[in-house]
């Protein structure tokens, strides 16, 4: 006869779909059905009810397999560099940002993406509920890119991106934007003809390559692309491109606190 785990005493403990979606199994939401569904164990004894709670000593799993803890959980921060795929493998064999932290002792995934061109902060992690968060358009993480465009960029072009820049899958939100002074717009870039104007972009939203989309769309096509700052985690000049750390527990709490976790 199969065994039902008994849930712990009130105030006993984590709820169990917290620490599914903590773990990155799911979130919160798809966790409780995964419990309805009969696919969840702890210590070996099948879970019924939503409100069990469980500890740091009990065996979780799903589908048969023991899911990673919280206390398990690992965050990164890479200077991406340009010529590298945001993706855990790539079919056609080319590098992609996990072979970057090939040393890591667990399994990790990039948040979000930054195209193949363009280069910057990108964090990694096994922490599946923050990772959702963070990509969620609900919670508008803000995303800062430092672009060196063709220019000189006009005053209407740059209001076109504050107000809003008409793309092929609709209007974007209006961004915020700034001209940088005292950054090298690029000895190498320069030499190639290029007169290259260095701006500074903030958005919200998260299309698929749509920072160049949006240059392109204003007639300022982007040179080069480097993200600067991913809600509250700043690249700053300290880190090498290819080279990552991981983020302080500051920087994690100030992630988890940008989007309510």
């Amino acid at each position: 006869m199969e065994q039902v785990y008994k849930p712990q005493e009130k105030g006993d403990g984590e709820r169990l779909q917290k620490v599914l979606a903590q773990a990155g199994v799911a979130s919160r939401r798809h966790s409780e059905q995964l419990i309805l569904d009969g696919r969840v164990t702890v210590n070996g004894n099948t879970v019924s009810a939503l409100g069990t709670k469980v500890t740091i000593q009990d065996d979780i799993k799903v589908d048969g397999h023991s899911i990673v803890r919280a206390e398990e959980l690992h965050y990164y921060l890479l200077n991406k560099p340009v010529s590298v795929i945001t993706s855990a493998s790539d079919p056609q064999g080319r590098p992609t940002v996990v072979d970057l932290l090939n040393d890591v002792p667990v399994r990790i995934y990039p948040v979000g993406r930054l195209d193949y061109e363009t280069s910057g902060l990108l964090v990694l992690t096994n922490d599946g509920e923050l990772a959702h968060r963070l990509m969620h358009p609900t919670y508008g993480v803000e995303k800062t890119y430092r672009a060196w465009v063709q220019g000189p960029v006009g005053i209407k072009a740059l209001e076109s991106l504050r107000q809003g820049v008409l793309l092929d899958d609709g209007n974007t939100a209006p961004a915020q934007v700034e001209r940088v002074s005292g950054v090298s717009s690029g000895t190498s870039l320069q030499s190639k003809g290029h007169h290259l104007e260095v701006l500074e972009v903030t958005i919200h939203e998260g299309r698929n390559r749509q920072i160049r989309r949006m240059f392109a769309a204003i007639g300022y096509p982007a040179v080069k692309l480097e993200r600067i700052r991913f809600g509250s985690i700043t690249l700053g000049t300290s880190l090498g491109v290819g080279d990552y750390r991981a983020l302080t527990m500051d920087e994690i709490k100030d992630l988890r606190s940008n989007v309510g976790l």
